[in-house]
């Protein structure tokens, strides 16, 4: 394997004079202060993968590989020295040193990313040099979504696996939606056993007119929670929960009706939405509500020790607001002019408690309307406008437009495609992808913390649908989050898509089942299985 075939491609890697490091039963481990936990995911992954003991050695010992932070580096920044005798990691913290051995375990070639070692006795070594690197962006993320098809603990485990494969280290978490509340809160039990599970699911995007007509349902015990967590977080990924209110709320006000608007809606006959969309049913603006989510966030604060927590925020429909007494005299009790300042003292209620236990909140692009909470952070969906307004206010920005990482959106626009929904985004235009708009001031471009793809599941109702979808344009997303790129119609594509060449081989390893590069069916294509598209769904809905 060469320095040319590395994804995300580093700022710099040069071949050097000398033969390559022979990596075999002698090879020891050194492991610095601050890098056990890539010591621990060198021995048991690449350990695994090569059928070797990677034991622990002596500091400058022949055939060693060693792992040390080095201050003098930013924390995500590594540099890997590679000898004919001895290979050295040096990370600015133990991120840095992690992102190194992602870079290690590429240079090995395909096999290093299997469970074990297919070739015993074959030569395995890495050629001598020297890569330097490090990320343009401190958010290098994926949004998953659970809610709309739910993914179980060792599904999205493995997801964790693919990000720090590709230098990704946000995983934002979207456990609560309208179709299925998926994470155990032990105070309101009826969140998980009523809120997690629907009768039937639509069948396609919301034009179809076919359904499952069988139940679809699951959550994490706050121990999945816990287990998920604590394994991003050996793979110094930060796992971002989001909890949606006011909208996006029809599960919750299942499980407990005195949530929702009951002076308009019958809030008793409710049921766990089983299509797609946006539902008309939202949250009330009560003391007792703010209660309630007080309590679920006191505990999603236990499970999540990141800094960020989503409320999501996006797609509240203000109709039942209008039309409810209740919210009517709130809004005139608050002083509010209207219920687009309703939604803003929902979500400023929840930016202040989040602030005083020294977390901060994060909400889709809508939480704009009405006026932006002081601490709050935007994630911008749609397009770059909420996240433009949002920097030149002084407020930090996630960008994520729909138009650009989408992953759930098509592929291609031809009759083939499986579900053809939205935008085409091809391989080349996620690669083309710019986060940072150019009309933003430098000043005003620091606050765009990063980026992340977003995967909505209503098309996508299982592992290997979200594979099809996923890849390979995760891997190019990865790069434009990593890379310091040049503007959009400079970048070399073809350079991209040479690498990918070497990539797909290791997406094989993993067991990835991407959208191969020469045509619409995934690898594992059964007919009437998987890739077929459903008759009479039109072709943009």
């Amino acid at each position: 394997m060469t320095f040319e075939q590395l994804i995300p491609a580093p700022a710099r890697a040069e071949a050097t004079q000398g033969s390559p490091f022979v990596i075999d039963d002698s090879t020891t481990l050194v492991a610095g202060p601050g890098t056990e936990s890539t010591e621990r995911w060198l021995r048991a992954t690449l350990g695994g993968a090569l059928g070797l003991p990677l034991r622990p050695g002596a500091e400058g010992a022949a055939g060693s590989v060693s792992l040390r932070v080095d201050g003098s580096l930013a924390p995500e920044a590594y540099r890997i020295t590679i000898e004919s005798d001895r290979v050295e990691i040096l990370g600015g913290a133990g991120a840095g040193v992690f992102w190194g051995a992602q870079t290690l375990r590429q240079l090995l070639g395909p096999d290093a990313f299997r469970r074990a070692r297919l070739r015993p006795g074959a030569e395995q070594s890495v050629p001598a040099g020297v890569v330097e690197d490090a990320p343009r962006f401190g958010w290098r993320g994926m949004m998953l979504d659970v809610s709309r098809h739910f993914m179980p603990k060792e599904g999205v485990l493995r997801y964790l696996d693919l990000l720090a494969a590709h230098k990704l280290n946000v995983f934002h978490f979207h456990i609560t939606d309208d179709q299925g509340w998926r994470v155990e809160i032990k105070r309101h039990p009826r969140l998980t056993e009523v809120g997690a599970w629907r009768a039937r699911t639509k069948w396609g995007h919301r034009a179809s007119p076919l359904w499952l007509e069988h139940p679809h349902g699951g959550y994490y015990t706050q121990d999945d929670i816990r287990e998920i967590v604590a394994y991003a977080d050996s793979l110094h990924i930060t796992v971002v929960p989001e909890v949606d209110i006011p909208g996006h709320s029809q599960a919750a006000i299942t499980a407990y009706p005195y949530l929702g608007n009951s002076d308009v809606v019958d809030t008793e006959a409710m049921r766990v939405w089983d299509s797609w969309g946006v539902s008309p049913n939202v949250l009330a603006p009560t003391e007792d509500v703010l209660r309630f989510y007080e309590g679920v966030f006191e505990e999603i604060l236990d499970l999540f020790p990141s800094t960020f927590v989503h409320v999501g925020g996006d797609e509240c429909p203000k109709d039942q607001w209008k039309a409810s007494p209740a919210a009517q005299a709130r809004i005139k009790e608050l002083g509010l002019a209207d219920e687009d300042e309703l939604q803003s003292w929902f979500i400023r209620h929840f930016d202040r408690w989040l602030t005083e236990r020294g977390r901060r909140l994060i909400g889709w692009d809508e939480i704009l309307e009405g006026g932006l909470a002081e601490g709050a952070t935007v994630s911008s969906w749609r397009g770059y406008r909420g996240g433009i307004d949002a920097a030149r206010s002084g407020h930090d920005v996630v960008m994520c437009p729909e138009q650009q990482v989408y992953l759930n959106f098509r592929e291609d626009g031809g009759p083939d495609e499986p579900m053809p929904i939205a935008f085409v985004r091809t391989l080349e235009d996620v690669y083309r992808f710019e986060p940072v708009p150019a009309e933003l001031t430098a000043e005003e471009a620091a606050h765009v913390l990063g980026t992340q793809a977003n995967v909505w599941t209503e098309v996508t109702e299982n592992q290997q649908r979200v594979d099809y979808q996923v890849f390979p344009r995760l891997a190019a997303f990865a790069e434009v989050a990593w890379r310091e790129l040049p503007a959009a119609a400079e970048r070399d594509f073809a350079d991209f898509e040479r690498r990918m060449t070497t990539h797909y081989a290791r997406l094989d390893a993993l067991g990835v089942d991407y959208r191969p590069p020469t045509g619409p069916l995934p690898r594992h294509q059964r007919p009437g299985v998987l890739g077929r598209p459903i008759e009479g769904l039109p072709p943009n809905v």
